[in-house]
């Protein structure tokens, strides 16, 4: 188990929003063990901290990176540019299980920086054609300025994924879906019997989701669900990161919604 950074240099930055960047990073020598979508690192800020970030994209050993500033840590990886280094351990946690058995649907929900976690999904499942069934991805954002990777949405549309986007809070000019993402669960087309769902967000917009999922008759073992607490060690030990019987940094972050649902009930404080 690695737990000692090692060494990335920054290969590309891209600001996808207001206070929200995409940092790539390739190895300076020795790269980390593969990364698998949903799983995370612990990204270190020189002489600031670190913080665990998820992948939002995989390019062999290069990993991209999408960081929101809110705290030190991140505003620090906010301000990197090309040929500054950070360090990486990983990877670690549990990650989203794209078995492509009896080529199932799968139904991407995001909200807000919630699709950065899954957007490697989307990524494999476009490049396994004949592999999955459906793919419908389903987007929540505040406003039409937060929405993260729209252009590429644009992309996925037309490789075959049907993308659905709605915004808290329309602007000028938005002709698009108004209101929570789970308003869009009316036009899925995904076969209940056959699909696999995944959703990442804010706590209460999981919660009802995998509600509204339920109702729709999708088993709870087949709701994926990617947690979130204050992880610090990122291997088990700390336990800052427990919800209930689970350690999120180990046991998590994707959990079935069959094991988080109780621990959900209890509010982050």
């Amino acid at each position: 188990m690695i737990t000692v950074p090692v060494p990335y240099r920054v290969t590309a930055v891209g600001t996808e929003t207001a206070g929200c960047v995409s940092v790539e990073v390739a190895p300076a020598d020795r790269a980390l063990p593969r990364f698998s979508p949903g799983r995370f690192a612990m990204v270190y800020a020189f002489g600031v901290g670190e913080v665990p970030v998820s992948v939002s994209a995989i390019h062999g050993h290069r990993l991209v990176h999408t960081v929101r500033a809110v705290g030190a840590v991140t505003r620090a990886l906010c301000r990197l540019r090309v040929g500054d280094w950070v360090g990486l351990r990983g990877p670690y946690g549990a990650g989203w299980d794209l078995t492509a058995g009896d080529r199932p649907d799968v139904l991407v929900i995001a909200g807000g920086i919630g699709i950065a976690p899954l957007r490697p999904v989307v990524h494999q499942v476009l490049d396994r054609p004949g592999a999955f069934g459906r793919l419908e991805v389903l987007v929540g954002a505040r406003a039409p300025q937060d929405l993260l990777y729209a252009e590429e949405l644009t992309r996925w549309r037309r490789a075959g994924a049907r993308v659905e986007v709605t915004v808290d809070r329309p602007g000028p000019g938005w002709r698009g879906n108004v209101g929570v993402v789970t308003d869009l669960l009316d036009r899925c087309e995904a076969d209940p019997a056959r699909a696999t769902a995944m959703v990442c967000g804010p706590e209460v917009m999981i919660r009802h989701t995998a509600r509204a999922l339920l109702d729709r008759g999708l088993p709870a073992p087949r709701i994926q669900t990617s947690l979130e607490r204050n992880m610090r060690c990122g291997v088990g030990h700390c336990g800052h990161c427990q919800l209930g019987p689970l350690l999120l940094c180990r046991d998590g972050p994707v959990v079935g919604y069959d094991r988080a649902r109780i621990p959900l009930a209890t509010r982050e404080r």
